[in-house]
């Protein structure tokens, strides 16, 4: 495995400081997100997941703790939009340049409008995908945040 991926390249130019992990990623885990943490030996709520969704219409990025879920109505509401949709699998790939299960915030193929969950930015360091299946980066939640520039808003169900 390649610990050097678009998401990795986009964070070494952004000039902030992240560690790569690798674990065995599970392709029937019931949660991908769930799974890193167990791998990791982490907290779920500081193993952040990357979803892309709709709003509107539009494509954005949201990143959660692993073990929450996103309510659309305050996703929607946090970029000023009436409606969001989870992103069909596919349209995420072809967007991001990622598989799903390694959707990484970082180094997408076009920048799309980020949010992230404002509990996460409650830890000393988090933890996200680095750009593959199996490949996380942790990091200071703030550093991600500013490298996305990213809406830090409530959009837990």
């Amino acid at each position: 495995m390649s610990k050097v991926t678009p998401a990795t390249r986009a964070l070494t130019a952004a000039g902030v400081a992240f560690t790569v992990y690798s674990y065995d990623y599970d392709p029937d885990a019931e949660s991908i997100g769930l799974q890193a943490a167990a791998s990791l030996g982490e907290d779920p709520a500081r193993v952040l997941k990357t979803l892309m969704a709709l709003v509107d219409g539009k494509a954005v990025c949201v990143i959660v703790p692993s073990d929450q879920e996103v309510s659309m109505k305050k996703l929607a509401a946090s970029v000023s939009g009436k409606s969001a949709q989870m992103m069909k699998p596919p349209e995420a790939e072809r967007i991001t340049g990622y598989k799903v299960g390694g959707i990484s915030p970082f180094g997408q193929r076009k920048p799309v409008p980020t949010v992230i969950e404002q509990s996460a930015l409650a830890h000393d360091l988090v933890y996200l995908n680095g750009g593959q299946r199996g490949l996380q980066v942790r990091m200071n939640p703030a550093d991600v945040r500013d490298v996305v520039k990213a809406v830090v808003a409530d959009v837990l169900a």
